[in-house]
């Protein structure tokens, strides 16, 4: 028993290691550099080039080059920036009520049998009798009543990268976004697939034409480890049966 106690005591004093190290210092940022997006927007993409070699954009009247007048400045291969706008605001209510009752009787006499109710009535202790012989009776009920109330209201915009181009055209995003304020950092994430053709002319696109979208908005912080039970309390509410 002594064993386990002491790998149990050393155990929390490794977790609780690295909490300590960072007392009085801000939390840092997530280095951007390497990640998903940096990557996709470090590819180089292949110069566009007719039959002859020449750039295409110098093959026209009119140049397609996003920096032109009538150049598309939506997001469209890897690598390219989107605005995604992010606002929810959403709310359910429901209430069922349910109600049930039986009730049932059974009832079985016989008043004449060729005398033999008679004569049985004789032979029984006294209250006895074979009219009724057997009655029976029984209800039941029961009642229910519940209701779900939940609204849920949140306002963002995130920049966003795209990460992948599939097969069918289909980009896929991700964005993140950090911001600190004095020792509490706030995080916002947004990853999904999204069709070319829902991004606007101003390169934004709503979170409702989002397929798959994973949208995480929180922090991490001295207010967001105070505001966490320990480490002690959350096994204790995971082992404990009362």
């Amino acid at each position: 028993m002594r064993p386990l106690v002491t790998l149990f005591v050393l155990l929390l004093t490794l977790a609780s290691c690295a909490r300590v190290a960072d007392v009085g210092k801000r939390p840092e940022f997530t280095p951007s550099s390497g990640s998903y997006e940096h990557r996709a927007m470090s590819v180089i993409p292949l110069p566009e080039t007719t039959e002859t070699g020449r750039p295409t954009a110098e093959a026209s009247l009119w140049s397609k080059d996003r920096q032109s007048l009538l150049g598309d400045r939506r997001a469209e291969k890897r690598g390219d920036i989107l605005t995604v706008v992010i606002e929810i605001d959403d709310r359910a209510e429901m209430s069922n009520t349910t109600e049930r009752s039986r009730s049932s009787g059974e009832k079985m006499a016989v008043p004449q049998l060729f005398g033999a109710p008679q004569q049985i009535n004789k032979k029984l202790p006294a209250g006895a009798t074979m009219d009724p012989a057997v009655e029976l009776s029984s209800s039941s009920s029961s009642e229910g009543d519940g209701s779900v109330q939940r609204r849920e209201k949140l306002t963002l915009r995130v920049a966003a990268t795209v990460v992948e181009i599939l097969q069918n055209g289909v980009m896929k995003i991700q964005g993140s976004q950090e911001v600190r304020v004095n020792f509490e950092i706030r995080e916002l994430l947004v990853t999904g697939y999204v069709r070319p053709e829902d991004i606007t002319r101003t390169n934004e696109i709503t979170y409702d034409k989002i397929a798959s979208a994973r949208i995480s908005y929180g922090g991490r912080g001295q207010i967001t480890d105070v505001q966490q039970p320990r480490y002690g309390q959350q096994v204790a509410d995971i082992i404990l049966p009362f």
